[in-house]
């Protein structure tokens, strides 16, 4: 009986797939990344129990008097420091959104771009969650407010105030995929 409760139900898994990748570990190192050109938030956490760690977080901040170009620069350069102080498993990345201004959207690409090369020179496999989902994961309302989701984060994570609106963004990106990753859904987490 017991070898039967160990073993998988074969007519289950032609419905339901684990969101989990095979090769992620019970101390899983997550990093949470929310680009944007003037402020790139991340956050790394690490799966413990009875609840995760918050092992680093912040932003990656450009002045605005600087060109594009030095701030795609730096922001290439930081999220390799963090991948390097930190040697996360794997990257989750806030999802695209549809921005009403072209100008905005591009240069928000460009951002993300800079981010995701750095991330995939590492090797790591990155995921895109939508906002609004981490949101509803976090808080419980996909329309959240940016403060509400820093207060659940600090909250969740057990820190002592809560996080730079940008870095509360991108643990709550880590936090959310941590999540997903223990459950059974119809679609697996988009790669990136």
């Amino acid at each position: 009986m017991q070898q039967r409760l160990r073993q998988p139900r074969r007519a289950a898994a032609a419905v339901f797939e684990r969101t989990a990748p095979v090769n992620l570990k019970a101390h899983a190192i997550i990093f949470g990344l929310d680009p944007s050109l003037r402020g790139t938030g991340f956050g790394i956490i690490r799966l413990a129990k009875p609840f995760p760690q918050t092992l680093a977080h912040g932003t990656i901040s450009c002045p605005a008097g600087w060109e594009r170009s030095r701030c795609l620069a730096k922001i290439a350069q930081g999220v390799r420091d963090v991948l390097n102080r930190h040697q996360p498993e794997v990257c989750v990345v806030e999802g695209l959104f549809y921005a009403q201004n072209l100008q905005t959207a591009l240069i928000m690409g460009e951002a993300r771009g800079a981010a995701l090369a750095a991330i995939a020179e590492a090797g790591l496999e990155i995921y895109e969650l939508a906002p609004r989902k981490v949101k509803q994961a976090i808080v419980g309302y996909g329309a959240a407010q940016k403060l509400a989701v820093a207060k659940m984060v600090q909250r969740l994570l057990r820190l002592p105030e809560p996080p730079a609106p940008d870095a509360a963004d991108a643990l709550a990106l880590a936090l959310a995929h941590a999540q997903e990753q223990g459950r059974y859904a119809l679609t697996a987490p988009k790669r990136v």
